[in-house]
């Protein structure tokens, strides 16, 4: 008895190390990786219960199961494929916010005020939905574009009069950074890709901000962003096309450079379009902006050890 019950821990231990390892090897959403985790298990418990009852003792019976299943590796590698490419809608409803800033700029519907007032409603619409119906892959842009002006109204109240600053950096600044932070860690437990979905569209409003502005100013006067109007709308269409690659192709190093190309092809824009009015801060931003866009898709890219 007390033998049985040591091969059935030694089996227990065996399983659990296999799974172990096969979750290890999957880069995948975290709520998919883990029903895969589950229904591979039920699996291997099942395929092994009948090896048993067809004679075999039960390390023989799961090593066997096992090995018939395949390495952890390669299952891995082939539940990546199935679950890492998303469908046309999952990439029209990802990309639909980039496209929806596109249009804003190309109809110059950026100057209505209700407009704009309506497009923030929505967007914050979706993100609630989304947020709430277990954060679907296309939430995330949204989610960026939702943040935008959280972000954008904090850095305003620095450079008012000192007593709206205080305010900012005692209340405002530590709420919006707390937020931020959760909603980065929450997004990060899914997928790190994820959170570069999230932060692009943040990085290229912000390049934009940085280098169109004068005299000192965060936001640049309606006449710059005019001037610059087609290019704000190819950038965001870019990130929109960009976005339908990331969603649609299956590996994931793939997927970090349809999000890394477009997005440093357009900071190059940028720089092209604006190099004579980029100072040092602005400047300071973009090449920081690129780092935080190289830093995680360079991880991804590294060859993983063997």
């Amino acid at each position: 008895m007390y033998n049985q019950e040591q091969a059935s821990i030694a089996m227990a231990d065996k399983l659990a190390s296999y799974l172990e390892s096969l979750k290890n090897c999957l880069k995948i959403d975290s709520a998919v990786k883990d029903e895969a985790i589950r229904e591979i298990s039920t699996h291997l418990e099942d395929a092994s219960q009948e090896l048993k009852e067809g004679g075999l003792n039960e390390e023989e019976a799961l090593r066997l199961a096992t090995d018939k299943f395949g390495s952890a590796r390669l299952i891995a590698q082939e539940i990546c494929e199935v679950h890492n490419q998303g469908s046309w809608q999952d990439a029209f409803f990802t990309a639909l916010p980039h496209f929806l800033v596109a249009t804003l700029f190309a109809s110059y519907y950026w100057q209505n005020t209700t407009c704009l007032l309506l497009v923030l409603l929505a967007t914050t619409c979706v993100v609630i939905y989304g947020w709430r119906h277990n954060q679907p892959l296309w939430l995330f842009p949204w989610l960026g574009y939702y943040l935008l002006p959280v972000m954008v109204t904090g850095i305003l109240l620095i450079s008012l009069p000192q007593g709206w600053t205080w305010l900012a950096a005692l209340v405002y600044i530590p709420l919006v950074l707390f937020i931020v932070a959760y909603i980065v860690r929450q997004t990060t437990n899914r997928d790190w890709l994820y959170v570069l979905l999230m932060v692009i569209p943040i990085l290229v409003v912000f390049m934009w901000l940085t280098s169109s502005s004068t005299g000192g100013q965060f936001l640049p006067s309606s006449t710059q962003l005019q001037a610059n109007t087609l290019w704000l709308t190819l950038s965001f269409f870019t990130l929109a096309v960009a976005t339908i690659a990331f969603v649609r192709v299956k590996q994931r190093w793939q997927k970090a450079a349809a999000l890394l190309i477009p997005a440093s092809l357009i900071l190059l824009a940028v720089t092209l379009v604006n190099r004579e009015g980029i100072g040092l801060g602005a400047g300071s931003i973009l090449i920081l902006s690129l780092l935080i866009l190289v830093m995680p898709a360079w991880i991804q890219l590294k060859p993983e050890p063997r």
